[in-house]
């Protein structure tokens, strides 16, 4: 750091630390806790209690603080002029995408000037018109609101969307008729689950669905209960809510048990007369599969029949007509598919379609003409078409190497529509033709700054601590020097073995054409090469994930591309277990640090709604192997007095349901206690938000100005320094 930086940065902490005196210094308050032998203190515990006036109060003053802080940089304005203008300068985004008989697709989509995701429907024609908006919701609420999921019926008449306020993902449920966009029926409560595994599935007859509904709350019930003991119900539309029929749940059918912690859901997929339920522990992948003719539900005895348990390792499937075609790491952790009879389903008997390779099978989709699977190699993932009747699989060709992700197949359709993006190039939406040729459909335009020429993304893998070769994506501008003097933001998440793939959006250039370069790890925790590399990063295994990450930091240094005075890392959610870890282990190795909605009491998550889901991943303080993997990926935990932390910002929606905010208010007492730096620890509370899901676009231009600000700031870059 040159003498300007290192007298910039001295007056920037001071300014701080001369701020932070004037706010409040939350009491401690220590209640110990005895696992197994070994003593847990928790100073800060009373921040659990959100609805207590004082930790409101403390809450908020951090809050206020962290805003007004930033908000003072320098550069912080035209940087956040500069996000939106690189946002708003395309047409519309494309969020989900689904498509039925016909051809019709539904999906949400953003205009340049709207503020929320709404929800569209295109026939095949391309007559398109506006079904939901949450700006609706609104106004009759004055809250935002946001659109959490959508499934429409197989004939297109009816949709069923989830909608919910202020990031809580609280969803109600909602039947729109397509033709009228009018509300049919009420709405359904406590409908939140929606997502990869507890989708909503509609009969053929477009007359009745299937969803996932919440237990109801009993007085007194305990906020870590509230995802257990969900059912699936069947719902005939316009009926009142309590006219629904319960069809699997705990102790609702000994045919197919059910635990407490698991979802039960069903596929029905068009042109089957079967209909396959699903039985999974939410974050746990490898699912129990039951099928019963369709015609069966709802009526007592449904003769459901076993297809597979969690020990068949089965993680993902697909239907046509009256076969299942099952993805399974059980002969390689690269996966391969195989296929059953439904009439008469045998595993041991199952043909094998698609053997076990190198490259590692991530999802699967069975089309009219084909079955359509992504395959991934390295970081860059491909499209895999084998037609119906045939032994060998060809490559979908795309004009650009990147992520190709199967955005919606269906087997009453021919080929299948398809996302794409790289590193370098924004995401773009084609249609597969039942011959396997690509177009693109122009759904989701680049936009005047979709497709920079100055950019460059180069692929390596860094040795790890253990020998390792971890995976690591660089992208930067062409002309950047490597005399480790380049701001370098490096991003992680390791966990529940999902890969970050190669993708690009324009609000990144804001942080790149100021010659930050922008590095992600794939650590291990993630799916990059497998089943193996996630268990590599899973329960007592995940100081890899941290390691990994630090390994990746090194390296970055070592080739110059920043030093450990420029380099911010940042990772949220389960991310925040690496980015704590990462800080914790190794405050010399970085400028600053972000773990944003992250899970940073380990030892805690499980007494929250969402932990007690998670335990199949993390595990669980009520056996000895559990509690010591939680206590060792527990950043609160490990924050130490009197060290020189990095700058810290810890971002949050108070309304999050999935990593509640204490979290991020205890790591922020523990970590002002602690550090000796005089470096920031700002904690960045959104009371309007949640986990990030159904942010409002304005609040997510925020959230992209203030982390870029932050990490610009306390890199010196002389713009963003305080006067």
């Amino acid at each position: 750091m040159s003498r300007f930086h290192c007298i910039a940065a001295a007056l920037a902490f001071a300014g701080v630390a001369a701020h932070a005196q004037t706010l409040p210094v939350f009491p401690v308050k220590n209640v110990p806790e005895t696992f197994f032998g070994t003593v847990v203190n928790d100073p800060y515990r009373a921040l659990e209690d959100t609805k207590n006036a004082d930790v409101l109060a403390w809450m908020k003053a951090h809050s206020e603080n962290a805003s007004k802080t930033l908000k003072a940089l320098p550069g912080y304005a035209n940087l956040f002029a500069r996000v939106a203008e690189l946002e708003d300068a395309r047409d519309s985004a494309i969020g989900g995408l689904k498509r039925v008989g016909g051809g019709t697709l539904f999906f949400t989509r953003r205009g340049a000037k709207d503020n929320t995701l709404k929800l569209f429907v295109r026939k095949s024609d391309g007559a398109e018109s506006l079904l939901v908006d949450p700006d609706d919701w609104q106004k009759e609420t004055g809250k935002p609101h946001a659109i959490n999921y959508f499934f429409p019926s197989h004939d297109g008449r009816h949709v069923a969307v989830g909608v919910s306020a202020s990031g809580s993902e609280d969803a109600s449920l909602y039947v729109i008729e397509t033709a009228t966009r009018k509300r049919i029926g009420e709405p359904i409560d406590r409908a939140s689950i929606a997502g990869e595994y507890a989708g909503i599935a509609w009969n053929p007859n477009g007359k009745t669905f299937f969803f996932l509904r919440l237990q109801k709350p009993a007085p007194g019930a305990q906020e870590k209960d509230k995802y257990l003991n969900s059912e699936l119900w069947m719902h005939t539309v316009g009926q009142p809510d309590d006219k629904g029929i319960r069809i699997l749940g705990p102790g609702i059918s000994p045919r197919v048990p059910v635990k407490p912690a698991e979802q039960a859901t069903v596929v029905v997929a068009p042109g089957s007369k079967y209909a396959v339920a699903m039985v999974v522990a939410d974050v746990e992948r490898e699912m129990n599969l039951y099928v019963a003719p369709l015609a069966s539900l709802g009526h007592p005895g449904t003769p459901w029949v076993k297809i597979c348990t969690v020990a068949d390792k089965v993680t993902n499937f697909a239907v046509k007509d009256d076969s299942i075609y099952l993805m399974t790491h059980a002969t390689s952790p690269r996966y391969a598919i195989v296929r059953t009879s439904l009439a008469k389903p045998d595993l041991k008997t199952a043909e094998t379609i698609v053997p076990a390779s190198d490259q590692v099978i991530f999802d699967i989709g069975a089309a009219k003409d084909a079955l359509y699977y992504e395959s991934r190699d390295g970081a860059v993932k491909r499209l895999k078409r084998m037609p119906w009747g045939k032994k060998e699989a060809t490559e979908v060709t795309f004009p650009i190497e990147g992520a190709a992700s199967l955005m919606a197949a269906s087997p009453n359709v021919d080929g299948a529509v398809v996302g794409l993006s790289s590193w370098t190039r924004a995401f773009e939406i084609y249609a597969v033709d039942g011959k396997g040729k690509a177009t693109n459909t122009g759904l989701q335009p680049l936009g005047k700054f979709g497709a920079p020429t100055d950019l460059v993304a180069t692929e390596v893998r860094v040795k790890s601590h253990d020998g390792a070769l971890v995976p690591l994506s660089i992208i930067h501008r062409k002309d950047v020097k490597l005399d480790g003097n380049n701001p370098t933001l490096l991003y992680g998440y390791g966990a529940y073995g999902i890969t970050e793939e190669p993708g690009f959006t324009p609000r990144r250039l804001a942080w790149l054409e100021k010659g930050g370069v922008y590095a992600v790890a794939n650590v291990r925790g993630s799916g990059v090469y497998g089943k193996d590399w996630h268990l590599g990063g899973f329960k007592a295994t995940k100081p890899n994930t941290w390691k990994d990450f630090i390994a990746c930091a090194e390296y970055l240094i070592a080739q110059k591309y920043t030093s450990n005075t420029k380099l911010g890392i940042l990772g949220g959610s389960a991310g925040g277990i690496l980015i704590g870890r990462a800080l914790t282990e190794r405050p010399d190795l970085f400028a600053a640090a972000i773990p944003a909605v992250g899970t940073l009491d380990a030892v805690r998550f499980e007494t929250e709604a969402n932990g007690v889901l998670n335990v199949p991943e993390f595990g669980t303080v009520k056996t000895e192997e559990g509690f010591k993997a939680l206590y060792e990926m527990s950043s609160y935990h490990h924050v130490k007095p009197g060290t020189r932390y990095p700058a810290v910002m810890l971002p949050h929606g108070v309304n999050d349901p999935r990593v509640t905010v204490w979290h991020s208010s205890k790591m922020a007492a523990q970590l002002l206690a602690a550090t000796s730096s005089g470096k920031p620890v700002l904690l960045n509370l959104d009371f309007d938000s949640g986990h990030g899901i159904g942010d409002t676009k304005a609040q997510r231009q925020k959230q992209t100005a203030d982390v870029y600000s932050f990490l610009f700031w306390q890199a010196g870059v002389p713009e963003f320094q305080p006067k």
